[in-house]
């Protein structure tokens, strides 16, 4: 029960559900998605049970002209138990119900009878068939957007018990054979629900606390993946509402705008559907543009040797008269900055940025400082490309064409259109490479440990994006 439970609430916790609070990142997990993780976990339970470990149980029986018998059975093992069928179902408003019916087992012990002028004792053999167990799970969250589970009911029963004893005195163990049986099943019936609410409360829910809802992802931002509200069932999927928002490493502050809202259709299809808004997006451009990391410098090492045209003012001259007078035969070098921030926008057609840059240049003087030349502004249409792995978010940008304008000269006025082919190729060859580098690193998942996204499949609405998967875990 502890991996079923793991692996239903690990893929739960990257899941819509609170009201008033849009979040930047929504999950959902399917009635295949939860099918799929009551056969994986039911394997692993099989696999746990035979580990139970039943303590002895004595009493005694008055046997008519014998008088009082006590037995004891003792050393008590379990070697099979199978669960030949089962299901898991979403309860609307509450969480989950958990239900294996038709189950067996059979083990071995020893037991020993005594009266005081008799004594047995012998090996027997137990089995155990039409047994179900039913557990409903709620799901919920806490004050730090980590997800909770409680146990809401658990209830067992067990058909038959069937116990095949050893030893001279068998038909005296006989008439009491009945009594003996029922005990073993108010056992087997109390321990089993003990063993599950234990797993529930206290192996689960630690696990789940253990889970980090922050994603380091380097000296500038993190991203909060904090549940905004406890999971919600339906009558065909479980939602989860993630806050999924980039933060300053340095100093958190609020995002300066409110998600948009995310909904879209059950894919009955899919294990997992995932959504992911403009707010995800923007919000690590908001952080990134107040950092600084969005500012990039070229210098002339960058360029090809072959290219002609280098970065120092003798290149150009042509170009700007000035510059040659000013500061002859130095070394150049440009600064690209945003001077605004970068905002994504989604649609079904397309995913596309029209960011405004500062594009600065100036002259490396002899002592090293900067003498600062022109600033020209840019804009251009950039195309974005969204995809994910098994475990992690990309990110790839194709460059327009860039239009210019001359902002500021401190080398008198010249016509930026002569300058267009070379500040093209710089930002084409040198700078979009750089940003496509460190997007191709990806972004982490909210993933539980041993789960992965497979063959997940994309699609872009207004303001999200939705892709959905199947999953596997271990």
């Amino acid at each position: 029960m502890r991996r079923e439970s793991l692996l239903v609430l690990g893929i739960c916790w990257l899941l819509p559900s609170s009201e008033g609070v849009n979040p930047g990142f929504a999950g959902r997990i399917t009635k295949k998605g939860l099918d799929y993780a009551c056969q994986e976990g039911v394997a692993t339970l099989q696999k746990d049970l035979p580990a139970i470990t039943l303590s002895e149980f004595s009493g005694s029986y008055r046997v008519k002209m014998i008088g009082n018998v006590n037995y004891r059975f003792y050393s008590l093992n379990i070697r099979r138990f199978e669960l030949l069928h089962s299901t898991i179902e979403p309860m609307p408003g509450q969480g989950l119900r958990v239900s294996i019916s038709n189950a067996l087992a059979e083990m071995t012990g020893r037991w020993e009878l005594k009266k005081r002028w008799l004594k047995d004792d012998g090996s027997f053999e137990l089995k155990v068939d039409g047994i179900s167990i039913s557990v409903g799970l709620k799901l919920g969250s806490d004050g730090t957007g980590r997800p909770t589970v409680t146990t809401l009911d658990c209830n067992t029963h067990i058909s038959n018990v069937d116990i095949d004893i050893s030893g001279k005195w068998e038909w005296l163990y006989n008439l009491f054979e009945r009594k003996v049986e029922s005990a073993f099943k108010a056992v087997m019936e109390s321990k089993i629900c003990e063993i599950v609410r234990m797993s529930v409360n206290s192996r689960l829910q630690s696990h789940l606390q253990s889970l980090p809802v922050t994603a380091n992802i380097d000296h500038a931002s993190s991203i909060d993946y904090s549940l905004v509200g406890p999971p919600v069932a339906t009558s065909q999927c479980i939602d989860v509402d993630l806050k999924g928002e980039f933060f300053s490493a340095a100093h958190r502050s609020p995002a300066p705008f409110p998600p948009p809202p995310i909904s879209f259709p059950v894919d009955p299809n899919r294990m997992v559907q995932f959504g992911i808004s403009t707010y995800f997006f923007n919000t690590a451009g908001d952080v990134y543009y107040k950092s600084g990391s969005l500012t990039f410098w070229i210098v002339d090492e960058m360029i090809p040797q072959e290219v002609k045209i280098r970065l120092n003012t003798s290149s150009f001259q042509p170009f700007i008269p000035q510059i040659k007078k000013l500061y002859p035969n130095m070394a150049m070098k440009l600064k690209v900055s945003p001077s605004s921030v970068p905002t994504l926008s989604i649609s079904p057609e397309t995913l596309s940025l029209t960011p405004s840059v500062d594009i600065q240049a100036f002259a490396i003087l002899p002592d090293s400082s900067l003498a600062p030349l022109f600033v020209i502004g840019a804009t251009s249409p950039v195309s974005a490309k969204i995809d994910v792995n098994s475990t992690r978010i990309f990110g790839n940008l194709k460059l327009g064409r860039l239009k210019f304008s001359l902002k500021h000269s401190d080398v008198g006025i010249f016509s930026v259109q002569l300058l267009e082919s070379l500040i093209n190729f710089l930002t084409g060859s040198i700078l979009i490479p750089q940003m496509n580098a460190r997007l191709a690193e990806g972004f982490p998942l909210p993933l539980l440990d041993q789960l992965e996204l497979s063959n997940p499949v994309l699609q872009a609405h207004q303001d999200f994006l939705v892709f959905a998967s199947d999953v596997r875990y271990g």
